[in-house]
């Protein structure tokens, strides 16, 4: 039986590359960034040269570089580090109902400190009203967290027109990219973003690595309190062989992705187009003009969701319905939900998201799979 895998929007493998890079700050070169000494001084060495190459790939400062864990330990430093030090300015953020928990929750607990939280919904294609942005800030707006991609539908958000009238106002601008980064080109500089989020795991490095670019001048409290490591924003020895093979994935990435990118919209068009001629009452999630190149999300009629992943795993295909993070805890896709596409108890939900591993055999295999499978679920769920 194949195994294929077509989940890379929840985690990616270690590219053989970045393991290669890895390996020496696990074997060898052990020494704390902090010290004094060379054995500390050389992984230094190795930890600048990782935020170089971050800065290569989203056009960013080196210096504007401070390395996490992850996304989520990023959108929250942004969030609840910015809101500390801007609070007295006035008490407002915007957001989208359709941000990663790692940006809602954050802002929601921020309620419970006195904030106002305004969730702006999206259309049926998952696309942000601009205009109902500009009309819901006020004078106590201090912080827009706006994605840049969105996990499940893929649906790219505007972040450059986001970010001209965040500047024009004043307002600091987040933008959680954990699902843009290595997909699609990200321009930090010419995006007027103050704050971008972002996870290595996404892209072929390992997990428990991130960074959030902050962009020189903005204030930020930092989340962790500690020793100075990250110009006193991130306290905590640094992880180096996750940085280094941060580093060496966005390194990949900038020197791949243009071509990456048009091979996986290629395979991605061939998987959608065919499963749409293939099984009826099927519909596309998301804005089909302006998404990420490797992602797809459907709508099937009188399928439940868990009965068809767990029937493709049996058949060696993994996929997802929903974000990873929310897996087991909703029902209904609440991406989905707001932009008024959840249809019911009685539509279920498949996102596809390919990968650098992934090619036109696996498509073949899925296009023969896939309507066998729904079938059977239709005539199963009938027969109930």
């Amino acid at each position: 039986m194949r195994h294929i895998y077509l989940d890379h929007n929840a985690t990616t493998d270690i590219h053989p590359q970045v393991l290669d890079e890895m390996l020496p700050y696990l074997r060898i070169s052990f020494g704390n960034p902090s010290s004094v000494h060379r054995a500390g001084q050389s992984v230094k060495k190795a930890v600048e040269e990782a935020r170089n190459r971050v800065a290569r790939l989203v056009n960013c400062e080196a210096g504007e570089v401070v390395f996490t864990s992850c996304a989520t330990e990023s959108n929250n430093t942004a969030i609840k580090g910015v809101t500390a030090a801007r609070g007295k300015r006035g008490k407002q953020i915007i957001t989208t109902m359709v941000e990663h928990p790692s940006v809602l929750m954050p802002c929601y607990y921020l309620e419970h400190l006195g904030f106002t939280v305004a969730s702006l919904d999206v259309d049926r294609k998952g696309r942000l009203d601009l205009a109902a942005l500009e009309a819901a800030i006020t004078d106590e707006t201090i912080l827009l967290s706006v994605m840049l991609a969105n996990n499940e539908t893929g649906t790219i958000f505007p972040v450059g027109q986001i970010g001209e009238l965040a500047a024009s106002r004043g307002i600091c601008f987040h933008c959680d990219a954990a699902q843009a980064i290595g997909k699609i080109p990200v321009d930090f500089k010419a995006s007027k973003i103050d704050l971008m989020s972002f996870s290595g795991h996404k892209f072929y490095a390992p997990k428990g690595v991130g960074a959030l670019i902050v962009r020189q001048g903005v204030k930020l409290h930092p989340l962790l309190h500690g020793g100075s490591q990250e110009q006193n924003r991130r306290a905590g020895t640094e992880n180096v062989a996750g940085i280094a093979g941060l580093g060496k994935a966005c390194e990949i990435a900038a020197d791949t992705l243009a071509v990456e990118a048009t091979r996986l919209q290629k395979l991605r068009d061939r998987l959608e187009q065919g499963i749409l001629a293939k099984i009826p009452d099927v519909r596309r999630n998301g804005d089909p003009d302006h998404r990420l190149p490797n992602t797809t999300n459907l709508s099937i009629l009188q399928v439940d969701s868990d009965a068809l992943l767990s029937a493709l795993d049996q058949a060696g295909i993994a996929a997802s319905s929903a974000s990873a993070c929310s897996s087991g805890t909703l029902k209904t896709s609440r991406v989905l939900e707001a932009m008024g596409a959840a249809g019911g108890t009685r539509v279920g939900t498949l996102r596809l998201s390919l990968g650098r591993g992934n090619n036109d055999e696996d498509v073949a295999y899925v296009l023969k799979v896939l309507p066998r499978v729904i079938q059977r679920l239709r005539e199963t769920s009938g027969s109930n």
